[in-house]
C-alpha cells in the first residue's frame, strides 16, 4: 500500500458527490481521507466523509480564505475544486496553498479564464478552425431579437445562455413549435423550453443584461468526454452518451466513443496546452454528429461510470499531481450507469440512522 492521502473535497452536498467519493475511495493502492466542504449545513454529508465543514458561497470574499484554514487544520494534501466559479476563484490565489503544502487541481488561470467563459471560448476556437455551432452575442434585447432572426428563428429553435454560468443555470431553449399551453401541459417542470415572448418578457425585467449568447439548437442526445491530459497531451480519455438527463444530471449514461468529438477534445487540449481533468459537453445535431457546447476545466458530475469502466480519472489526478507512475488502463465501452435515488438518515439531533 501506498501511503495515506487526505484530500479536500468542494460541493460535497451535490447530487452525484457519492459517486465521486467512491473513485477517491475505491482506488486499490492507499487509504485516502477526505475532507468535504459545502456552503449547506447539512448533517447527512458527514455519512459521506471523513470530515465536513461548512463553508460560505464561492461568490463571498472570505470564500478563499476559510477553505485555506480547513486545509490548514486537516493537513489536506491536494484539493479538489469542483465548482466552475471556485476553480478560477482559488486559481488566482494558488501560491497561498502551495505555500501550507497543498497541492490544487487546478489548469493554469489563464486557460481557465477563457474557458469559464462560453463566449470566449467559442470565439476562440472559430479563430483557430476548430468546429463549433453557430453562435450570436447578447448585451441587450435588441441584439437577442436579432441574434433570434440571425440563427434561424422561428423556423428553427435556438438556445440561450448565460456565458458563465454552468450546471443548466441560465439556459433556455426558444422554440416557436412550442406554444406556453404546450409547455404548461407537456414539459416537466425541470424543462428548459420556452416561449419567445415569455423569454423577452424576462428580458425586459433585468435592469441590466449580463452577458448572455445565442447558439444553434442541436435536438439529440447529450454527448460528454472526459479526459486527463499533460501540457497538452491527452493521457486517458473517455466518452459517454447521457440517454436520460435531468436538470443537467445524467441519469443514464452510457460508456461510448466517437471519433469526431475525440478529435475536437483533441485539437482543444493540444491549443491551450491544457493540464489536468477537464469535460466537454456535446449535443448531438439532426444527423447524429456531436456539436460542442460547453467545456468544464474540472472533474465533472458522472466520471463514476467511467471509473467503472477502467479509468478513474479522479485518482489518476491524484497520481499525476504526486508525480507517480500512470498505470496503463483499458477503457470497457457499453459500460451504463444508471441513477436511482438513494436516501441517508439523521436523527432530530443530527446523528446518522442506519436504515
Amino acid at each position: 500500500m501506498l501511503d495515506d492521502l487526505t484530500v479536500l473535497l468542494s460541493a460535497a452536498g451535490s447530487p452525484t458527490m457519492p459517486g465521486q467519493i467512491r473513485c477517491f475511495r475505491n482506488n486499490g493502492e492507499r487509504n485516502i481521507r477526505i475532507i468535504g466542504i459545502d456552503m449547506s449545513d447539512d448533517a447527512t454529508i458527514e455519512q459521506m466523509v471523513d470530515k465536513f465543514y461548512v463553508v460560505p458561497p464561492v461568490s463571498s470574499s472570505d470564500y478563499v480564505d476559510r477553505v485555506l484554514e480547513i486545509c490548514k487544520t486537516e493537513s489536506v494534501q491536494i484539493y479538489f475544486t469542483n465548482i466552475s466559479d471556485e476553480v478560477e476563484k482559488v486559481s488566482e490565489r494558488i501560491s497561498e496553498f502551495e505555500n501550507i503544502g497543498v497541492i490544487v487541481s487546478a489548469a493554469d488561470i489563464s486557460v481557465i479564464r477563457v474557458l469559464n467563459n462560453k463566449l470566449n471560448v467559442y470565439k476562440e476556437l472559430k479563430e483557430n478552425s476548430i468546429l463549433v455551432p453557430n453562435f450570436y452575442s447578447v448585451k441587450s434585447i435588441e441584439e437577442f431579437e436579432s441574434g433570434c432572426k440571425e440563427l434561424g428563428y422561428p423556423k428553427n429553435p435556438v438556445c440561450l445562455k448565460m456565458v458563465s454560468n454552468s450546471g443548466s443555470r441560465g439556459v433556455r431553449i426558444i422554440d416557436a413549435a412550442r406554444n406556453r399551453y404546450e409547455i404548461f401541459a407537456h414539459e416537466k417542470p425541470n424543462s428548459f423550453f420556452t416561449s419567445y415572448d415569455d423569454m423577452l418578457s424576462i428580458l425586459k425585467e433585468a435592469k441590466a443584461i449580463d452577458e448572455m449568447m445565442l447558439v444553434e439548437y442541436m435536438p439529440g442526445n447529450e454527448y460528454t468526454v472526459d479526459l486527463l491530459a499533460q501540457d497538452g497531451e491527452i493521457l486517458y480519455i473517455a466518452g459517454r452518451e447521457n440517454v436520460v438527463s435531468s436538470m443537467s444530471i445524467a441519469q443514464k449514461s452510457v460508456v461510448a466513443k466517437i471519433d469526431s468529438a475525440y478529435e475536437i477534445c483533441e485539437q482543444i487540449v493540444r491549443l491551450f496546452r491544457y493540464t489536468g481533468n477537464i469535460g466537454f459537453d456535446f449535443m448531438k445535431d439532426q444527423t447524429g454528429v456531436p456539436m460542442l457546447m460547453d467545456i468544464n476545466p474540472r472533474l465533472t458530475a458522472t466520471v463514476s461510470v467511467i471509473a467503472a469502466a477502467g479509468i478513474n480519472l479522479p485518482y489518476l489526478r491524484v497520481k499525476q499531481l504526486l508525480g507517480e507512475d500512470l498505470p496503463k488502463c483499458n477503457l470497457r465501452y457499453g459500460t451504463t450507469l444508471v441513477r436511482r435515488y438513494g436516501e441517508y438518515m439523521i436523527s432530530p439531533d443530527g446523528e446518522p440512522i442506519p436504515f
